[in-house]
C-alpha cells in the first residue's frame, strides 16, 4: 500500500505543478514524472521489490517498457537473480524474449550470472532456444563459455543446436574447452 500512495503522491504532485504551468511545462512536467515511474518500475525489478512491483502490474503498466540500454524489467530482474520477481513478471506477462540493445536476453543474462534456476524457469518458456544477440551468441554459447553444465545440458534438453557457429568460428564445444577466437 505504501507503494501506492508513493505513487499516487508523485502523480498527484506533479498534477499541482501542472495547474499553474505553461503548455511547454506541462510537457516537462509530465516526461520528468513518466521518468521517475520508469526509475521506481525499474528498480523494482533490478532489487527485487515485489510490492512495488504489484502496483505497477495491477495499474496496468507496460511490463516491456525498456531503458536506455533496452534493459527491460524482467532483464534486470533475471540479471540481479530475483526469482520470484522473474516468476512474477512472466505470470503477468512480461516477454520472456525480450532483447536488450546488445541483443541478450533475460536467459542470457541469467546463464551470465550463474543463476541456474532463473535460467532454467526462462528454458521454460515459448522463447527460441538458439535466439542470438547481435554478436551471433547464443544462450548454448553462454553456458559453454561460463563453464554452466547443467545449463548446456538443459539448453539441450530444450533442443538448442549445440552446432552453433558464431561469426567468429566459436562452437559451443570450443567454448566449453575455453577456446575463443576473438578475430
Amino acid at each position: 500500500m505504501k507503494c501506492l500512495y508513493l505513487l499516487a503522491a508523485l502523480l498527484l504532485g506533479s498534477g499541482q505543478a501542472f495547474a499553474a504551468s505553461e503548455p511547454s511545462e506541462l510537457a516537462n512536467d509530465s516526461e520528468h514524472v513518466q521518468t521517475q515511474l520508469r526509475d521506481y518500475f525499474f528498480n523494482a525489478a533490478r532489487f527485487g521489490d515485489d510490492e512495488v512491483l504489484d502496483e505497477f502490474i495491477q495499474a496496468g503498466y507496460d511490463l516491456n517498457t525498456s531503458d536506455e540500454k533496452g534493459y527491460t524489467a524482467l532483464i534486470l530482474a533475471a540479471y540481479n537473480g530475483h526469482s520470484d520477481t522473474v516468476e512474477r513478471l512472466i505470470s503477468a506477462g512480461a516477454d520472456a524474449c525480450a532483447k536488450d540493445k546488445r541483443g541478450n536476453t533475460a536467459l542470457m543474462g541469467a546463464i551470465f550470472k550463474g543463476e541456474l534456476r532463473i535460467a532454467k524457469r526462462l528454458l521454460a518458456t515459448e522463447c527460441d532456444p538458439d535466439i542470438r544477440n547481435n554478436a551471433g551468441q547464443t544462450p548454448a554459447m553462454y553456458a559453454a563459455l561460463f563453464q554452466r553444465d547443467a545449463l548446456l545440458e538443459a539448453l539441450r534438453e530444450r533442443g538448442a543446436d549445440l552446432e552453433a557457429t558464431d561469426p567468429l568460428g566459436n562452437k559451443v564445444e570450443s567454448l566449453a574447452r575455453g577456446e575463443i577466437r576473438t578475430r
